[in-house]
């Protein structure tokens, strides 16, 4: 299958009086199941994620990755408030997404950190259609989240979590000397490549240029959650996932394993997998183990 041309074709799904920009790598008419990725944030982009489609070439299946509303290519809203950017807004245009490409009836569905969050939201409603989940460094528990990154900034040296915290409490997040301990923190936690890849840097800088969705739903930074998820939990509900489930998760990640754990010890039917020289992007920092590892779950799931 590496050998052939992939066919990969974009397109916008209407959504409301909005618009979804997604893109289609491999043939949906394929026997594989099609696997929808999901990015991270809430408020990054498709380009940190772009790894998964190397799944077209080992598999032969359809990989669709898409940019959330608020986000990328799809339609931007700055003017919108905290209000408006929900777990049900992100829901629907999942729903509706999948209805646009005609594949409601039969998916598989790959979230990376927030993406996990939104495929555990999904796949608790127990949609019909879908048939493999696969929940890459993500929590269950926002608070869970915050405590153990505070408790891993503490861990590193030079002052950094001292740094961070002076500048919380002044609401000074915009100085430089912040910017460089958080910096610190990302490299440590968030990824582990040097230098980062090209498409790493592009979601970065796409969330600066516009915060919005990051700012509302999470806050200014990984580790310090002041937005409207910071009390969101899907721990009480993971026992109704009825679908075969992958976790996913680094040594490194700033989703440790108190994070991750809940999935484990909650979804009926689920694996773990640890990348034991990964961080939070186990798709780029050991990418060839992680398609690997994806490539086999799928294959097992495709016409089960």
């Amino acid at each position: 299958m590496a050998s052939e041309t992939i066919s990969v074709r974009e397109g916008f799904a209407e959504f409301g009086e909005w618009k979804t920009w997604y893109r289609v790598t491999g043939d949906l008419d394929a026997g594989p199941l099609p696997l929808v990725v999901a990015h991270g944030g809430p408020g990054c982009t498709h380009s940190y994620v772009d790894s998964f489609k190397d799944l077209a070439a080992l598999d032969g299946r359809a990989v669709i990755h898409y940019d959330q509303l608020g986000c990328g290519a799809s339609t931007r809203l700055p003017e919108k408030g905290a209000d408006f950017w929900t777990v049900e807004l992100f829901l629907a245009e999942l729903d509706n997404l999948l209805k646009t490409l005609g594949i409601s009836d039969r998916y598989a569905y790959l979230g990376q950190s927030w993406g996990g969050m939104l495929g555990s939201e999904h796949a608790v409603r127990r949609p019909e259609g879908l048939k493999a989940l696969v929940v890459a460094n993500s929590p269950a528990s926002m608070k869970t989240w915050v405590a153990e990154a505070n408790r891993l900034r503490k861990a590193l040296p030079g002052g950094i979590h001292e740094t961070l915290l002076k500048h919380e409490t002044a609401d000074t997040m915009d100085d430089p000397e912040y910017l460089a301990a958080t910096d610190v923190f990302y490299r440590a936690h968030v990824c582990r490549c040097d230098p980062w890849p090209a498409e790493v840097h592009r979601t970065f800088d796409a969330m600066a240029e516009d915060p919005t969705v990051y700012g509302s739903m999470n806050g200014p930074t990984e580790f310090h959650v002041i937005g409207t998820l910071k009390d969101w939990t899907v721990e009480d509900r993971l026992s109704e996932i009825d679908v075969p489930t992958l976790v996913l998760s680094g040594r490194y990640d700033e989703a440790t394993p108190l994070v991750v754990k809940p999935f484990v010890d909650s979804i009926p039917d689920n694996r773990w997998v640890v990348f034991e020289q990964s961080s939070h992007m186990p798709h780029y920092e050991e990418r060839e183990a992680c398609m690997a590892e994806l490539s086999a779950y799928l294959r097992s799931r495709d016409y089960a």
